[in-house]
């Protein structure tokens, strides 16, 4: 299987009112509808998705390191509400308004916590990490998971300091070894493997501790998002043979969204992203278009 991917079309960083830098990057045209992309585990914001239908559907993909991977500075026990202030300030300097969000794998709870914030118009929840931490998944995880989704709740410094010792290669074993052979497929493509490993290598640059540890013990524990709450257009979409991220695929995190979508893919596992990029971001354009009652506005640009 092979799986299209290019260079951003921009690079760049806006430092926030505090001093510190969020690197971003871009794909697509500049004055497209905008969608921002949350990337998963430790991935930078070189890794996009889908750059022919991004093209086609004239969409300004927009991909946003955390702070602490790639080209953004670290900020030491940061939260869910901090990472959307950040987001919301890097909207209004890029002229992005409400833009479409799409969350993948660990990205998934940022992108739900800008949601929450209002600063989307709609959501596409991709091969979603899910609330682990649920009272309602404790009798299905296995001994491990279950011992550090615990540990990330009861105990979260100790859990950080776990995690602070990954490293790009451990997250690719990860990645590999808990793969089916339909994802492996994509994972293999030269291309691909290059630019996933890139984007790893530069996840974690600045070490574990700058940023994945502090990603993965918010991403592992208790979220503390109202759910019933939203009321923006949400799509869940998980593969069939995706085992790794949600213990049921996601049948419970969308009754907890009113209105949420769940679509579960044939022939796919978490690799989702990259194989059905245009089905992904047609449904997200869409509602987006008919359901938001925000229009995009140009905005004058700054860094």
């Amino acid at each position: 299987m092979v799986v299209h991917t290019t260079a951003p079309a921009r690079l760049g960083e806006t430092r926030l009112p505090d001093g510190r830098l969020l690197g971003w990057a871009e794909w697509g045209p500049q004055e497209g509808t905008p969608v921002l992309l949350c990337p998963g585990a430790a991935t930078s914001r070189r890794l996009g998705f889908g750059p022919d239908a991004v093209a086609a559907l004239g969409i300004r993909l927009v991909s946003v390191d955390r702070p602490g991977l790639g080209a953004s500075t670290p900020a030491p026990g940061r939260t869910f509400a901090g990472f959307a202030a950040d987001l919301r300030e890097l909207c209004a300097r890029r002229g992005l308004d409400r833009p479409a969000v799409v969350g993948n794998s660990q990205g998934a709870p940022f992108a739900l916590a800008c949601a929450e914030a209002g600063l989307a118009s709609a959501l596409a929840l991709v091969s979603a990490a899910d609330e682990v931490a649920a009272p309602e998944f404790a009798a299905v995880l296995p001994a491990e998971l279950r011992a550090l989704t615990e540990r990330a709740v009861h105990d979260p410094s100790g859990a950080e300091e776990f995690f602070a010792g990954f490293d790009a290669e451990r997250m690719w074993d990860l990645v590999m070894d808990g793969s089916p052979d339909c994802d492996l497929a994509v994972y293999r493509d030269p291309g691909f493997s290059a630019a996933y490993r890139r984007a790893l290598a530069e996840g974690f640059a600045r070490g574990a501790a700058a940023g994945y540890a502090r990603d993965t013990v918010l991403a592992m524990g208790r979220w503390p998002f109202a759910l019933g709450s939203l009321t923006l257009p949400v799509d869940i979409w998980y593969g069939e043979h995706d085992t790794a991220h949600s213990p049921d695929n996601g049948t419970l995190l969308a009754s907890r969204i009113p209105g949420a979508r769940r679509r579960v893919v044939p022939g796919i596992g978490g690799a989702l992203l990259w194989t059905h990029a245009e089905e992904i971001l047609t449904s997200l354009t869409h509602v987006r278009v008919t359901a938001g009652p925000h229009p995009v506005t140009p905005r004058r640009r700054s860094a």
